[in-house]
């Protein structure tokens, strides 16, 4: 009996070695000859897959972002109330997986200028990263829904630009930034934008002042005319 193979666990097996030569050996020198290798199979059965190692690229991106939700989906279901922090910190580079997701991510960064069509899968993956988060901050954060909608979108995008930013750092100088150093500076950077939301992200709209050139002069000091 002939065995039956099951096509997209093949597809995300193939998509996911490339995450690993990526992060070990650069996108430049990823070839499909290279991902065969190292996942155990002959390139022609690769190309049954994929037409062009771009191809790959993106299957393992889309690979990575659903592994990521699905990490932030089941860590969220699991408390009426997720903490943030650990939530968030299912995007650092604090493990061996989340390492080479992330070295791979910080590859792709590296292409993107220079391909029209990474860019629009680059603008797509942010949209849908930044659906991640704030569905995090919303779930995290029960003055979420008090602020302006200015506000939220400042501590958006101020939480997915210090996460792009410290996983860049991980990646780059693994050394200098152990997991227990990741997850303190993220905490410290939640706390500082906590405290900013809070001081300033009230969804009341503000009161206009009336011109000084409309006003009534104060009483006791108005002129008198002669009669």
């Amino acid at each position: 009996m002939p065995k039956i193979v099951d096509h997209a666990e093949r597809r995300d097996q193939i998509a996911l070695v490339a995450c690993r030569v990526v992060a070990k050996h650069g996108f430049e020198q990823t070839t499909i000859v290279r991902i065969a290798r190292e996942a155990g199979y002959t390139t022609g059965m690769v190309a049954h897959y994929f037409d062009t190692k771009q191809d790959i690229i993106v299957a393992a991106l889309r690979l990575i972002l659903r592994r990521i939700e699905e990490r932030l989906t089941r860590q969220a279901e699991a408390a009426e109330q997720p903490d943030l922090l650990g939530l968030l910190t299912e995007a650092l580079p604090i493990d061996e997986t989340r390492f080479t997701e992330c070295a791979f991510w910080t590859a792709f960064w590296g292409q993107v200028l220079a391909d029209k069509r990474l860019k629009r899968i680059n603008a797509w993956l942010h949209r849908e990263y930044m659906r991640l988060f704030e569905r995090c901050l919303a779930q995290s954060w029960p003055q979420w829904a008090n602020w302006s909608a200015d506000t939220r979108d400042q501590v958006l995008r101020s939480v997915v630009t210090f996460i792009n930013g410290l996983t860049a750092s991980a990646v780059a100088s693994p050394g200098d930034w152990p997991p227990e150093k990741q997850t303190g500076q993220l905490q410290l950077q939640l706390r500082l934008i906590e405290l900013w939301a809070g001081q300033t992200g009230s969804a009341a709209v503000p009161v206009r002042r009336r011109s000084l050139s409309r006003s009534a002069p104060p009483a006791g000091r108005r002129k008198h005319t002669a009669t």
